[in-house]
């Protein structure tokens, strides 16, 4: 049955596969290009274009509206003009905005939301393979981002590197200037063309526009799309290139319910990056520490599988699509989460790039420590990827976590390894309206089977109105990747998505239209029998003002194969082998995001395995601007199922204080309450960036019970590193 069903999943890839492509051409590359001279006068990034490389500099034509239409242009012109020396690529910008009043931007910190923010944005496919690359953002207030394309319309903007940018303003437009070091990038040595766009969000007028336009159904950020860069002579090879980032670190803690003294300890360490090539590069780390990043957003758990939570770690996070996107979402067989989250690392090197222009490499190898009854282990994570036809790729990998001195000792009865091989083969069309994903995953073992192997096929289609998705996948109750994220295995599930918009002329509504999504989980060890299904039909809204409606209903049916307490709250559980069907319905509404105050609300009632439940859904948002933010996050479930099972009020609440005293300086008050756990956490973070991805980390951290405050443990960091090339 598992071999019959390989094939079936495999043909579903097939018949959407790049044959039906074959070599076309990138749909802008030929009709968008710009120029780009090599200066050698100096430029000073201040947000002024007076020097003489910007006077002679070629400029962009007209943009082009994206959204609410893909016709026409956008009402506030937009002019671009790019040169370069030696060291850095610099872009000069003027925004001309012809509409009185105040530019909406949410603050001045790093990483805006760029749908929030008035913004220009400036796509990179230093690869020319129209699907990964570099993105750099500013706001109208000057706040930065960037991030690193993956997979042609997504961005991952926790990446953070070296760049210089100004951003002056005027009554009727803002300008702004970019100089972006090229060993902060990577591409191509030799090659004398890079696929670009340029992106303007205008949230006054409520129109994104881009200078090579694309359909209003693909992101901004839409790699498939780029116009030509055209350099005046080849891109220079360059040789080994170094920087190091070394941090220093002091920590107080004190585990009050653990009945602990308080520790006080210091520790340094490093992270270093070797470029040795324009397109490849090392990243080396000793006694890593992670105590600044952001604490996670804590989620009220109803479910009867692991929650996922996103990597936010720096040195995990370039070239990191090699790694993260095997596999499916529930389906990884890597997470780099897995290490480190109980014991310490001690090290770790990352080899990734391109080989030229249609192979990449990914390499990692981490080492761990010894942690209470954590043993020490070393996990080795490898990937391959060619590009194939115009856009699609196959990607080879291997994973391996091997636990350390094992060998003779009675005390250990875990296993000493394990170890998950795969290929995959992802489909892009030209025009990325074909997307799709097949993959096959097999356990090492001394003895394999189909058993420990996992499977899958999907193709998705996008027009401007219609979206449909077809997802097959079949995972043996062997499949085991311990560095993975495995949401459920010993499973065949098939998962079609259609949805449909309409688009109305002279309306005061940009689109509506239903969808449909069927997802349903067979058991193939018992003639497929259902295990779980959902059901949804909706229908969404979106006006020109951005206010944002949907309502849905929702069908489930599970089949229990463990004991289980709908609320998570240790209460009786409901019998293995017991079977629940129930129906709920949904209403979301989002108000417009341009607003200082802007919510977003969603409700649902209905059946709840043997009772009902009542769930409720806020994210309120204040700005300050540009200064800061106040959001307050609300989830509340109120679920009542029969005695003597129990029935539970949920309540998870985290107000969040943003502040941004300048570009530079910033500060984060993150408060959670979760009654589901019975806990209170504060989080204060404190952060000045004194130069360039150099950084002083305050962070004060507490949990304790609710109501009475009594605490159960809490600390204090101070961590400082800085960047030196």
């Amino acid at each position: 049955m598992f071999r019959t069903s390989l094939v079936a999943l495999l043909l579903i890839a097939v018949s959407g596969s790049d044959m039906l492509f074959g070599q076309v051409k990138a749909v802008n590359r030929d009709k968008y290009k710009i120029h780009i001279t090599q200066t050698g006068k100096p430029i000073t990034v201040d947000g002024i274009l007076d020097e003489e490389p910007w006077q002679t500099a070629e400029v962009t034509q007209k943009f082009q509206r994206v959204t609410p239409t893909d016709t026409g242009f956008a009402k506030a012109r937009t002019e671009v003009r790019l040169t370069y020396d030696k060291s850095n690529l610099y872009v000069g910008v003027i925004c001309w905005d012809p509409t009185p009043g105040k530019r909406p931007v949410e603050s001045l910190r790093r990483d805006y939301n760029f749908m929030k923010n008035d913004n220009f944005m400036l796509f990179l496919n230093t690869y020319n393979d129209l699907t990964n690359g570099f993105a750099f953002g500013i706001s109208a207030a000057g706040a930065q981002t960037e991030g690193l394309q993956y997979d042609a319309t997504k961005v991952l903007y926790t990446w953070d590197i070296k760049w210089r940018s100004a951003v002056k303003s005027f009554d009727d437009r803002w300008v702004t200037e970019f100089a972006i070091p090229f060993r902060s990038i990577r591409y191509i040595g030799g090659d004398t063309t890079w696929g670009v766009n340029f992106g303007r969000l205008d949230l006054k007028n409520n129109e994104k526009s881009a200078w090579a336009p694309m359909p209003r159904q693909f992101p901004h950020c839409s790699l498939p799309y780029v116009g030509t860069l055209i350099w005046d002579k080849p891109m220079d090879k360059a040789g080994l290139r170094f920087s190091i980032i070394p941090y220093v670190i002091g920590k107080v803690t004190k585990g009050y319910q653990a009945g602990e003294n308080v520790k006080w300890s210091w520790d340094a360490g490093l992270d270093a990056k070797m470029i040795l090539s324009t397109s490849l590069n090392l990243d080396l780390t000793v006694n890593p520490d992670y105590s600044q990043v952001e604490v996670d957003k804590q989620q009220t758990n109803l479910d009867r599988y692991e929650l996922f939570f996103p990597e936010k770690r720096q040195f995990y996070l370039e070239n990191s699509d090699l790694f993260a996107n095997l596999g499916t979402d529930n389906i990884r067989p890597f997470f780099s989460r897995r290490i480190g989250l109980d014991n310490p690392v001690l090290a770790g090197a990352r080899l990734s790039g391109n080989l030229g222009n249609r192979w990449r490499i990914a390499l990692m190898d981490i080492q761990t420590g010894n942690k209470d009854e954590i043993r020490a282990a070393n996990y080795v994570v490898a990937a391959l990827q060619r590009l194939v036809f115009s856009r699609s790729s196959i990607t080879a990998f291997v994973i391996n976590k091997q636990v350390l001195h094992t060998k003779n000792d009675d005390t250990f009865t875990g296993n000493p390894y394990n170890r998950v091989a795969g290929l995959e083969y992802n489909l892009s069309s030209p025009d990325n309206r074909w997307n799709g994903k097949a993959y096959y995953h097999q356990n090492i073992l001394e003895s394999t089977s189909f058993r420990d192997a996992a499977f899958a096929a999907n193709l998705t289609y996008s027009s401007q109105y219609l979206t449909a998705t077809i997802n097959q996948s079949l995972t043996g109750s062997g499949y085991n990747s311990e560095t993975g994220y495995i949401r459920r295995k010993g499973y065949y599930e098939i998962n079609p998505v259609v949805a449909y918009k309409f688009f109305p002329k002279n309306s005061k509504i940009v689109s509506h239209g239903p969808g449909i999504k069927i997802d349903a989980y067979f058991d193939p060890y018992s003639s497929y029998s259902l295990m779980d299904m959902e059901n949804q039909l909706s229908y969404s809204i979106e006006w020109m003002n951005k206010n944002t409606f949907s309502v849905d209903a929702k069908e489930y049916y599970v089949k229990l194969f463990e004991p289980f307490d709908p609320t998570n709250t240790g209460g009786i559980k409901l019998a293995a082998g017991e079977a629940f069907d129930w129906y709920d319905f949904g209403l979301t509404f989002g108000s417009d995001p341009r607003r200082m105050f802007n919510a977003t609300l969603t409700g649902r009632y209905g059946g709840y395995y043997n009772g009902n439940r009542l769930s409720l859904n806020s994210e309120l948002n204040y700005r300050v601007q540009p200064f800061g933010s106040l959001a307050l996050s609300t989830t509340y479930n109120d679920i009542r199922l029969p005695a003597p099972y129990n029935s539970a009020k949920l309540l998870l609440i985290g107000p969040k204080f943003d502040f941004t005293f300048t570009d530079k300086i910033f500060f984060t008050s993150y408060i959670q309450y979760n009654n589901q756990i019975d806990n209170l956490n504060i989080n204060l973070r404190f952060q000045w960036r004194f130069a360039p991805v150099s950084d002083l980390f305050i962070v004060y951290t507490e949990n304790s019970f609710y109501p009475d405050y009594t605490i159960k443990n809490r600390g204090l960091v101070v961590k400082l590193s800085y960047w030196f090339n």
